[in-house]
């Protein structure tokens, strides 16, 4: 690409080949956050004149978010160096996409591009996805640990029946879908104690990178901005829907504790299968009309790659 400046590029940080984390992690604190202003003038001199050195910094402002989605991740048992350098390349697509006229922050922005990346990267590594899933596999792929996790099933091994039904209604998937994919991840959960370097001689183990619960202050902001954009969104999206298939949605979905199946059908005297059949519709419908206003304002990336829950 052409550049319109003649200062020379500033070093990408990279993880070493022995897989030093911390080192990496140590590096990428050195590069300062960037003010609103800073980052609308970066943005601009690299859409308007292709300056490479501004996109380098935007990128490189960025790393300890990459670091911070990558870490979350962690627990398909995938490398973290490996999802941090595809979340990297996620994080370097979306400046490169990024138009700040939109009127909105870039990690705000960059998170989908990072989740997405990540999240196809794992799509191709896990065994488990390389014969083909659809729609409702990934989805439950992404979400079986969180689901089984809030209903305290996670060290449970088979799922019981009542935890099978729960989570197909969740997610909209079959009871058979729910036991085959717990059956497939259930055999690659890792020790945390396996050293995370592979001949043994690091210092470092797998739970030495759990996740700090304190949310730094880049995150904190971009996930506000993010969750903002998404609500608006779906807000807008939900004016779409007739009466009956709004109340069907937020009871099921927005509700705390949901409906279930059966108290909806004696509301509006109709089959559970059919109060099914109209959740289901009303949120493809919402999906839809979200991911064509998102797409107009260029918010989301233009691949479903991991087809990121805007709901549950």
């Amino acid at each position: 690409m052409a550049t319109a400046t003649s200062k020379p590029r500033s070093t990408m940080p990279a993880i070493s080949p022995d897989g030093n984390l911390s080192r990496y992690l140590e590096q990428i604190r050195a590069f300062p956050m960037l003010e609103p202003k800073q980052e609308y003038m970066l943005a601009k001199a690299w859409k308007e004149k292709g300056d490479v050195e501004s996109a380098h910094q935007l990128v490189t402002s960025h790393l300890r978010l990459v670091a911070k989605i990558a870490m979350g991740y962690r627990g398909y048992g995938l490398p973290v160096a490996d999802l941090i350098s595809e979340g990297n390349l996620g994080m370097m697509h979306a400046v490169k996409k990024f138009e700040p006229e939109k009127g909105f922050r870039l990690a705000t922005y960059a998170m989908w591009w990072i989740k997405a990346a990540i999240q196809e990267y794992i799509l191709r590594s896990w065994s488990l996805v390389k014969i083909g899933t659809t729609a409702g596999q990934k989805k439950l792929f992404f979400n079986l640990r969180r689901i089984k996790g809030q209903i305290q099933a996670i060290d449970e091994g088979d799922l019981k029946p009542e935890q099978v039904t729960h989570i197909a209604d969740e997610l909209n998937v079959t009871e058979a879908e729910v036991m085959s994919m717990n059956q497939r991840m259930a055999g690659n959960d890792r020790s945390l104690n396996v050293p995370l370097s592979r001949d043994g001689e690091g210092t470092g183990e797998w739970q030495d990178w759990l996740e700090d619960d304190t949310v730094d202050q880049e995150t904190s902001f971009a996930e506000h901005e993010e969750y903002s954009a998404r609500a608006n969104l779906m807000m807008d999206a939900m004016k779409g829907l007739n009466e009956r298939e709004q109340r069907i949605l937020q009871a099921r979905r927005l509700a705390e504790p949901p409906l279930t199946l059966e108290d909806l059908a004696g509301e509006f005297n109709v089959s559970r299968e059919r109060i099914r059949q109209i959740e289901v519709r009303a949120f493809e419908k919402l999906q839809k009309a979200v991911r064509d206003k998102a797409n107009e304002l260029k918010l989301l990336p233009t691949q479903d790659v991991a087809e990121p829950a805007l709901l549950g």
